[in-house]
């Protein structure tokens, strides 16, 4: 019969467990296979399709990862005789370029926008960090809590492991590790609220008036700021020797263990990066702030919201890189 298919099976499967579930009934269990998940069976989902969700399939259930995109390869060409089609091309919702050392905005779209922006948060929490002239050489221990922060991904940290406050920021700000970040804000002077404290009086510092923190992680939707905000931010991060080289460090061994940089473009020879920083969430898209040395001239520059095939948001940096390769030819 025409209605006797596994879509309607999965759903009176359904209403039949929150119906036992009701009545007080113990589940039965479930057989699955090892690597199930939504978007093994039903890869048309447009969850599935590009971005965080789809890295998620990849990197917990062994879903086919996507197509990279070409712009974000090592041999993509950082020429362009066309930079109108290199803007169309754009995939982020919002970008900028700044130079930051005479103010001189070099591209801009919708850069006042306030957005989720995920692990970009890092930045200020090692700027945070790196001010408050913290022992860096201090030994601190992974709490429990540290590692069960509600994120998708497993920490590649263990509770119980024992790594100086320098391993710890050299990790959250190169491989965005989360229990790295969430153990750095425990740790400081009045605990994680007085963490968060100087992390927004920082931010108003720095004249970053779209921009509100709420943890040290990048995992809420509640820390949001702006591309105009971030360069800034960026700016002043690159300033610290420490946050500059721990940010465009290719690869960190610790605790028995190899890291890698999340900026597939740091370690690129055609690439001058300062300081750099990575962020990916459902809501806040793929996210990536850079302070790259181009022709002479210190750039800030700001992808928010990348979508598209993996890697849009380096593949955008590519793209804008070009753009601004030819505007200063012209010139």
């Amino acid at each position: 019969m025409a209605w006797w298919h596994s879509g309607w099976i999965r759903g009176l499967m359904c209403v039949a467990a929150a119906l036992i579930a009701a009545a007080g009934w113990p589940l039965p269990a479930q057989a699955q296979a090892a690597n199930f998940h939504l978007c093994n069976a039903q890869p048309a989902l447009p969850i599935c399709q590009h971005g965080y969700g789809r890295r998620i399939a990849v990197q917990r259930w062994g879903a086919t990862p996507e197509a990279l995109d070409p712009d974000a390869v090592a041999k993509a060409s950082l020429v362009t005789q066309d930079p109108a089609r290199e803007i169309e091309k754009l995939k982020a919702t919002s970008a900028f370029v700044q130079d930051m050392d005479t103010s001189e905005v070099l591209f801009a779209r919708d850069e006042t926008a306030v957005r989720p922006i995920a692990s970009l948060v890092k930045l200020m929490t090692a700027l945070v960090v790196v001010d408050a002239d913290l022992p860096m050489d201090e030994q601190i221990v992974i709490a429990a809590g540290d590692v069960d922060v509600p994120s998708e991904l497993p920490s590649r940290l263990s509770a119980g492991a024992r790594l100086s406050r320098t391993d710890l920021l050299h990790l959250a700000l190169a491989s965005s590790e989360n229990s790295a970040a969430h153990a750095l804000g425990r740790t400081y002077p009045g605990g994680m609220t007085a963490f968060v404290e100087a992390m927004n009086a920082r931010a108003g510092a720095l004249g970053m008036e779209d921009s509100r923190f709420v943890e040290p992680i990048g995992l809420s939707n509640e820390n949001v700021s702006s591309a105009r905000d971030l360069a800034k931010l960026v700016h002043a991060a690159s300033l610290r020797p420490l946050i500059g080289a721990f940010t465009t460090d290719a690869r960190y061994d610790v605790d028995g263990r190899t890291f890698h940089n999340t900026n597939m473009l740091v370690g690129r020879p055609d690439w001058d990066i300062l300081a750099s920083k990575t962020g990916t969430t459902r809501e806040a898209g793929d996210c990536l702030v850079m302070m790259v040395r181009l022709d002479g001239r210190n750039l800030a520059m700001v992808v928010l919201n990348a979508q598209g095939m993996s890697g849009a948001r380096f593949g955008d940096a590519v793209r804008l890189r070009r753009v601004l390769d030819s505007r200063m030819a012209a010139k």
